[in-house]
C-alpha cells in the first residue's frame, strides 16, 4: 500500500536510503554508497508540501519511498528508494506510478527524472517504465539546474542523464 509519509518515518527512510545505496557498492560507485541521504530537513519539506510517499508492509512500516516536485510545468521524480530486502516486487513502478496520479491532478504535462544510464535499477529500469532520454536542447531550465548541483556534488563521475514521461 502507498500512502503519504509521515514525519515520523523520517529515520526510517534515511534508513532505506542508505540500505539501497550499498547496491552501488558492487558497481565501483563507493561514493554513491557512501553518500548522506536526504536530510530530515529536507525530508520534512517534502513531507509537509504532500510530496512525498511511502510503500508501507503488513504492518504499515516503510520499506520503501519516493519524493517528487515541480519544475517546469513536469512532475519532477526528485528521489525513488527501496529497502533491497523487498526489490522484485514492483514497488518502484507502484510508486512512480502513484507521482503519475499525483502529477495529473497538479496539471504537470509529464514526469521527469534524472538517473545513471548504464545502472541497471536506474535508466534501463525507467526505459522499461516508458521514459525516455532527453537531448541537451530539450532539457529544461530546471533540469539543466538539477544536473548542475548533481554535477557539483560529483555524481557526474559516472554517466548520467535526465529522462521524460509524457503523462
Amino acid at each position: 500500500m502507498i500512502r503519504p509519509a509521515k514525519k515520523t518515518e523520517i529515520p526510517r527512510l534515511r534508513d532505506i536510503e542508505r540500505a539501497a545505496g550499498r547496491l552501488f557498492i558492487d558497481l565501483d560507485m563507493t561514493a554513491v554508497a557512501e553518500d548522506e541521504p536526504p536530510s530530515p530537513e529536507l525530508l520534512r519539506k517534502f513531507i509537509e508540501g504532500g510530496r512525498a510517499w511511502v510503500h508501507v508492509d503488513e504492518q504499515d512500516g516503510p520499506v520503501a519511498y519516493a519524493l517528487a516536485e515541480l519544475v517546469d510545468g513536469c512532475a519532477h521524480i526528485e528521489q525513488v528508494s527501496l529497502d533491497p530486502a523487498h526489490s522484485g516486487k514492483r514497488i518502484g513502478a507502484g510508486l512512480v506510478e502513484h507521482i503519475a496520479d499525483w502529477a495529473r491532478t497538479q496539471d504537470a504535462e509529464a514526469l521527469t527524472l534524472t538517473t545513471f544510464t548504464d545502472v541497471a535499477w536506474n535508466g534501463p529500469y525507467y526505459e522499461r517504465c516508458g521514459f525516455r532520454w532527453l537531448t541537451e536542447g530539450e532539457l529544461t531550465p530546471g533540469l539543466r539546474e538539477i544536473r548542475g548541483v548533481e554535477a557539483a556534488h560529483g555524481l557526474d563521475r559516472w554517466p548520467r542523464g535526465c529522462m521524460r514521461r509524457e503523462l
